[in-house]
């Protein structure tokens, strides 16, 4: 399974449609996994477009993305391995300790809120925030996070810088 993973697309204002860089890889995601600040459900269509979608409520969301069907957090099973997703996971302080205890039974656990991309782990729990494709603020690219989810196991996490 081909997992898209994006957050913090700030629409309209960072998000006028869906970047060319983004589509390509949403043309070949299986799922399409949004770690919110969406901004405008119209985002939210959009992806859908391409694949199912599933999102949290970022800061910056209102009854609009919430009406779409976005909580505040989401326990998912994919292919057989359990993705806990949150907007913002706090302080980089203890975030790893934090994720594992908000979400127990998820080896993976998906945050955005930052812009910043990071791909993190310990021996219970890998963190992943995608960064932002379209609003890098002082990161030096946009990027989006790709998972591969074969047989209740992470094959791969990646992050991608886009032009």
């Amino acid at each position: 399974m081909r997992v898209l993973v994006i957050s913090d697309t700030h629409a309209p204002k960072f998000w006028k449609r869906c970047p060319p860089a983004v589509a390509a890889y949403a043309e070949r995601a299986d799922l399409i996994l949004h770690a919110g600040d969406v901004c405008m459900p119209e985002v939210l269509d959009e992806l859908s477009q391409f694949a199912p979608v599933r999102v949290v409520l970022g800061n910056n969301d209102g009854p609009e993305v919430a009406a779409w069907g976005a909580p505040e957090l989401l326990e998912l099973e994919l292919d057989g391995l359990r993705i806990g997703m949150i907007h913002d996971a706090g302080s980089k302080d203890g975030r790893l300790a934090r994720m594992r205890r908000r979400f127990p039974s998820c080896p993976v656990v998906i945050f955005g809120h930052s812009h910043i991309p990071l791909d993190a782990a310990d021996d219970q729990l890998r963190i992943l925030n995608p960064g932002s494709p379209t609003d890098k603020r002082r990161q030096p690219y946009r990027t989006l996070a790709e998972l591969i989810i074969t047989g209740g196991r992470l094959a791969s996490a990646a992050i991608h810088e886009l032009p």
